[in-house]
């Protein structure tokens, strides 16, 4: 398993289970996601339990995308309660580069049973074509 430790567009830093913003001492978890390749697109599932689907943000260019979020506690006891606090609470957000080239405009989301999945198309590369000249 490889450890993401780079600079995103958004400013903040995509390794650890939370990352303070570079703009703020806002604090963000990192959200787990799992990103594969089919034969015809790149697909990448994050587990958002718990999360609204509305309130999910989803960028997505031709080499990366970017998912924000929220995920909030319902406090039933204050933190001196607590035995374990092994969930994380708050905003989380996550960023990637695709391992293709992908069409950013084809892309879809669908959230079933706290799983988002993204599944973007791969851009079919057209081969160059040579053409000869007819004599008329």
């Amino acid at each position: 398993m490889s450890k993401d430790t780079s600079l995103t567009d958004e400013g903040f830093f995509a390794s650890g289970l939370a990352s303070a913003s570079l703009d703020t001492d806002e604090v963000e978890g990192q959200l787990a996601v799992d990103v594969y390749q089919t034969k015809n697109d790149v697909v990448v599932k994050a587990p958002v339990a718990g999360v609204d689907p509305d309130g999910i943000d989803i960028a997505v260019t031709n080499e990366s995308i970017a998912i924000r979020g929220e995920r909030y506690d319902e406090k039933e006891v204050d933190q001196d309660g607590y035995h374990f606090q092994e969930c994380y609470w708050g905003s989380f957000a996550r960023q990637v580069m695709l391992p293709v080239e992908c069409d950013a405009d084809k892309a879809d989301a669908t959230f079933k049973n706290g799983i988002l999945t993204v599944r973007i198309p791969k851009l079919v590369k057209t081969k160059t074509k040579k053409v000869k000249v007819k004599a008329s």
